[in-house]
Formats: structure tokens, sequence, C-alpha cells
């Protein structure tokens, strides 16, 4: 877990409720993760209909949204003011709204817990209010993980339910749905149903779930890329060549390039031990191996005309100098073009 929301969520268990909470940055999991604990914790169930407020930011203006945290609570110790998608608050970016909220924090009334919500992006710190929030306020910005934290993510929300993830799964989980914690969470979740408490969930589990071929999909065409097996290239490419409504080209390119871009780092780098390319390239130990390989198997010049030649499909894809090729043709020639 975020180092900056465990710390308060630790804070929060215990009961100690501070009274402004700015949460922001690009990873609205943990921003989802705090405020739902804080709405559904802060106050008994009997307490939240006269002490609980809960606004979307595009709905108020920082006056109307102040008027509601100057409120005392009613028959409670606190009450609690929650704005959702706070970046959206009409006259937060204004000299005025901006003025008014940073006279609020500076003395905030500390039987009202505020929630800020402030997602995808952070509060401008060019500002004063950017620039002092950060003292006045419990805030804390989350930032999209790196490849290299997803699996202790995968295996810390599987095990705080009572399952343990296979290596391999994890890593089908970490590459297919990348590194977006709330659809990595909302996949471990749909995978979890059904399952006994303490079974141990494998790679051909989750495969099933989300819809892979066991055979046929985007890690083992990278495999075989990787190995240069022309064979097992060709059945993969021919399959994705016959369903491409199911196994859409555009973003398996997208999947093939971030590889080859992580590879080109790869042979910049002098440390090129798993440990010095999980560092380096900041990708899940499980994949450092296929990374080793692949080192060996395509010199600089093969990987920088590889990347050449994932954007000229990427382009064709998106039909620009296409002609009358097919996306299954498009891919075939791109795959075994990175070959020779």
């Amino acid at each position: 877990m975020d180092a900056a929301a465990k710390k308060i969520l630790d804070r929060l268990k215990v009961g100690k409720y501070d009274p402004v909470y700015v949460l922001q940055g690009e990873e609205t999991y943990y921003i989802d993760l705090i405020s739902n604990y804080i709405e559904n914790n802060a106050l008994s169930e009997s307490e939240r209909g006269f002490n609980q407020v809960v606004v979307y930011g595009k709905d108020t203006t920082m006056a109307t949204l102040l008027t509601h945290a100057k409120r005392f609570p009613m028959m409670a110790e606190r009450q609690v003011v929650l704005v959702k998608e706070a970046q959206d608050i009409q006259d937060l970016n204004k000299e005025t709204g901006a003025k008014l909220l940073l006279d609020y924090i500076s003395r905030p009334l500390t039987s009202t817990v505020l929630v800020l919500c402030h997602k995808h992006k952070t509060v401008d710190k060019r500002r004063e209010l950017g620039k002092k929030i950060d003292q006045l306020t419990v805030s804390a910005t989350f930032k999209k993980p790196y490849e290299s934290q997803l699996g202790d993510f995968i295996q810390e929300y599987a095990s705080g339910r009572g399952y343990k993830v296979e290596e391999a799964a994890v890593r089908v989980l970490a590459e297919y749905v990348g590194n977006d914690l709330n659809r990595l969470a909302n996949e471990i979740d749909k995978v979890l149903i059904g399952l006994a408490s303490a079974e141990v969930v494998t790679a051909d589990r989750i495969m099933a779930q989300v819809g892979i071929s066991k055979e046929y999909n985007i890690f083992e065409l990278q495999k075989a890329l990787i190995r240069k097996d022309k064979f097992q290239v060709a059945k993969i490419v021919n399959y994705f060549e016959a369903n491409t409504r199911k196994n859409p080209i555009i973003p398996l390119v997208a999947f093939l390039y971030s590889f080859f871009s992580k590879l080109l780092i790869a042979h910049s780098t002098t440390d090129r031990s798993e440990k010095g390319l999980v560092t380096t390239l900041k990708i899940s130990p499980f994949a450092v191996k296929d990374y080793s390989v692949a080192l060996q198997q395509y010199s600089l010049l093969s990987v920088m005309t590889g990347i050449s030649l994932l954007k000229q499909a990427d382009l064709k894809l998106k039909g620009v100098d296409a002609g009358d090729q097919t996306e299954g043709e498009i891919l075939k020639e791109l795959i075994f073009r990175l070959m020779m």
C-alpha cells in the first residue's frame, strides 16, 4: 500500500480525524479508499442524516461548500463534508475561490472533517493555495504506480481478502490490466467470486475470467518473439488475424511498443543484472527474465528498428497509409519484420 495512504488510514482506524484532508493526484484508487473510509466510519448511521454532506465539485462554489464546513454538528462529535471531484469546484482556480479556501484551512473548524477529493491532477503549486496546502492540511498526492510495484499491490489486495495469487497469475494481471489500480482491484474481485477461502489464484483462472486464450495471447506472443520462435509466432499471429474482434490489434501493438521501449532503455544501462534491470526499467521481478533474454536476441539497432516498425503499424491501424491492408495483414507484416 502507498505509504501516505497507509499513514492516513492508520490514524483514521484508531479514531483520529483531522479537520481538512486534501487527496489529490493521478491515481484515484487511494483517494477513493480514504474518502470511502471516512464516509462510512467517521459517523454512526444515525448521525449521518444531519451531519454528513456529500457534494460534487461541478455542482458547488467555494462559498457554498464552506457554508457547509462552518456549520456545527447536531448531537454528534463531528460533521463530515465530503467533496467528490473537487478539481471541478466552479471557482477553485479563481482568486476569490482559492482565497476563501486558504482562509478556511488556515483556521478550520475542528468539529468538521472536510475532505477534498481532487482527482487526476494536483492543486497548482505555483499559487499560494497550492504552496500552503501541505502545511495546513492532511495532504497526500498519489501517482500512478510503476510496473514493479503492481505485484505487491496484487498480492496485498488478494491477501487482505484471504487469498494467495501465484506468480504467473500476478504477471498476467499486471500486464493485462496495467497500472490502473481501481480496474486492477475490480478484476481481482471478479476472479475471487466463487473461490473457496485460502484457495490459490492461478494464471489459468485469471485468463478464463478476463477472456484470454491460454495458448493464443499477447503474453505468449511476446515470449515467442523474444525467443524468435517463428513457428509459435506464426500460430499465434494466424489466430489473432482470424479473431481481430476478440483480439483488437491496436492495444497489442501498444503492448509490444512498451516492451521494445523498455528494451531500448535496457540496452543503454550498464547494470544488466536482473536486480539492475528491475530498478532501471521499473518492471516486475517476474518479467525481468524476458528482458534478459531479449537483450541477447535483439541488438540495439534491431530494437530501434522495431520501435520504428511499431510506430508505422500503429499509424496504419489508425488509417494512415494503410492502403487495402486489413488489421490482420498489418499485424502479420509487423511481427515478421520485427524478427528479421
